[in-house]
């Protein structure tokens, strides 16, 4: 076991090297890689999140090996990942128009405390040897409801903590750093204290971190010229809902990038939820083996948003897009087919890189294109496509592993994410036609204007040469 422990390390301090490989071939120094901290409150807001992501990871990965240690059910793996997701699905709209009706950071403060109480809630029944998994599912459940109010405000805060607009993009590819570190550090810590302590520790850990991006929260000072907040117009809910709605629907660009987000979340996200089940059955190991595992993932994603966070303009993301989810799908297929543990690390690796790649650059071109009063709307649909429809992947995926088996699970997720890509990819002309004027009319900087316009449209940008890339 301690030498594959030590192999998995290698592994992912090689892939880690990558990381700064790509950095420097990008040709970013370290101040305009993290140029978005330049913003007192993005400070605040990645030192207090930070530490609370960490937690937030360690709790999903003792969770998912609990479901699975005292059930050995893929088909309840699913149940548990549907319930903490669903509500994201139901409710993540609703949140868009409050995101857009209410102050933000009292919003977050909210939703902040009452995840911290249901990990402390998780850690009692835990700790006091009583848990069943009703208890996992119910609070699984009320976790969801949370973060389906949590992630679209949070989503649309961004913009108000970082000062410079130019900035905007960097700040997204930072979070989705921030994100990916906490998932590099968070289940490797957690696949040892369930070996040596067990899982509850975990959910205290993880309830104490919430303190911090409280306290960050709290610290914030926010001026009213920085809030693009305009008051909604005096209409009821459903209303509003449905102009949102409309908007993201009429204008081809955000519907794109939200089918194909949500054809990935549907198909091929749910990988993650199978993981329990390769660690276990297929490469015949235990928690150790599952937190290398998600590490690994994890490892790929850092990867991915440290080269869009090195990136000096969004020239190319259409493309990019499309790269990103073939390399997720082909990374899926891969671990679908690997009995080796390296290779099941690489393949973890590949498909981190590519979904969080995909994800942080949709996010950035929504971001830049959508109508300021509609922000808090746009990123809940978006919320609902990346998370919303993933518990129904992840239930569809664990009663298909159950029918036809894991593997072929994911290998048809694997083949569906390709798909998406070709026909987003055969969409991308008219999508750079579309984003474009928006872009110039917008006068945004001037990398950002000419952001999706292919190479041959415009003359490279000052230090970059003439490519998409």
């Amino acid at each position: 076991m301690l030498a594959t422990i030590d192999d998995s390390l290698q592994f992912l301090r090689g892939v880690q090297q990558e990381a700064l490989i790509l950095v420097k071939k990008n040709g970013a120094p370290i101040r305009h890689l993290l140029r978005a901290l330049r913003s007192r409150n993005y400070r605040l807001f990645v030192a207090g999140q930070g530490v609370s992501l960490v937690g937030t990871w360690m709790q999903h990965v003792a969770m998912s090996w609990l479901v699975y240690r005292i059930t050995d059910s893929a088909m309840l793996l699913g149940v548990v990942g549907f319930t903490s997701q669903i509500p994201t699905f139901l409710i993540s709209p609703v949140a868009g128009v409050f995101a857009d009706r209410w102050d933000r950071r009292r919003l977050l403060l909210a939703t902040q405390s009452l995840a911290m109480l249901q990990a402390a809630f998780l850690a009692v029944v835990v700790l006091a040897g009583i848990v069943q998994v009703w208890h996992i599912i119910l609070l699984s459940l009320i976790l969801g409801v949370v973060n389906a109010f949590d992630i679209p405000i949070r989503q649309a805060f961004v913009v108000e903590m970082v000062e410079q607009r130019e900035d905007l993009g960097n700040a997204i590819a930072l979070n989705s750093s921030l994100v990916n570190g906490a998932r590099l550090i968070g289940p490797a810590i957690a696949g040892l204290l369930v070996v040596s302590v067990g899982e509850g520790i975990c959910f205290i850990l993880n309830a104490l971190s919430y303190f911090a991006v409280i306290v960050a929260l709290a610290s914030m000072r926010l001026h009213p010229a920085a809030s693009p907040q305009a008051p909604l117009p005096k209409r009821n809910l459903r209303q509003e809902l449905y102009a949102g709605f409309i908007y993201a629907y009429n204008f081809g660009p955000i519907r794109s990038i939200l089918l194909l987000l949500a054809l990935v979340s549907l198909m091929g996200m749910p990988y993650a939820v199978l993981v329990p089940v390769f660690a276990k059955e297929i490469l015949h190991g235990g928690a150790h083996t599952f937190g290398f595992l998600m590490t690994a993932a994890g490892s790929g994603a850092l990867v991915g948003t440290l080269y869009l966070a090195s990136r000096q303009s969004v020239r190319g993301l259409g493309l990019v897009i499309v790269r990103a989810t073939v390399l997720f799908a082909i990374g899926v297929a891969t671990f679908a087919l690997s009995s080796n543990f390296i290779l099941s690390l690489a393949a973890l690796a590949l498909a981190g890189f590519g979904a969080m790649t995909l994800v942080a650059s949709c996010n950035t071109v929504l971001q830049t294109i959508l109508d300021e009063d509609k922000r808090g709307r746009v990123m809940s649909f978006f919320t609902m496509a990346f998370i919303g429809v993933a518990p129904f992947g992840s239930l569809g995926a664990g009663a298909m592993a159950g029918i036809i088996g894991p593997r072929d699970t994911l290998l048809l997720g694997g083949v569906g994410c390709l798909v998406g890509a070709a026909v987003f990819a055969r969409h991308l002309p008219q999508i750079r036609e579309k984003v474009r004027p928006i872009y110039l009319r917008m006068g945004i900087i001037r990398e950002v204007a000419t952001g999706m316009a292919t190479a041959a449209e415009q003359p490279p940008l000052p230090g970059e040469h003439g490519s998409e890339e």
